[in-house]
């Protein structure tokens, strides 16, 4: 039988869970905001913006990689930690962002080609 301390802490322990894939989503979405970011700029020959976008892509993505390897942590590999929609959606939101990060890199290298290339064709 449950006991109301041992419901009390599995609430909080849910809630921690609950705000720990939170903290995961919110930062993944912002490294995927600032790749897109980092886009834009180089389409408008701001490289030096574009490259400011970046860096922020970056550490929001480790700050979502160093929560994701706490939470493998928490489970390991054992299934500790109930798969939920939240956490799922959290995953495929660092996948993408890391993803955007990837092409990113490439698209901006080929914007400042083009800007070197249009610079001397004028």
């Amino acid at each position: 039988m449950e006991t109301l301390i041992d419901k009390t802490t599995a609430d909080t322990e849910m809630i921690d869970l609950e705000s720990t894939i939170m903290e995961l989503l919110v930062n993944a979405g912002q490294a995927r905001s600032c790749a897109l970011m980092a886009i834009q700029a180089a389409r408008k020959n701001n490289f030096e913006q574009a490259q400011q976008h970046f860096d922020e892509s970056k550490q929001a993505v480790n700050q979502a990689h160093t929560i994701q390897t706490q939470l493998i942590g928490m489970d390991e590999g054992s299934g500790k930690l109930p798969t939920t929609l939240i956490l799922v959606h959290a995953q495929d939101h660092l996948m993408n962002a890391m993803l955007i990060q990837d092409l990113a890199l490439d698209m901006i290298e080929l914007f400042r080609r083009t800007s070197d290339t249009q610079g001397a064709i004028q």
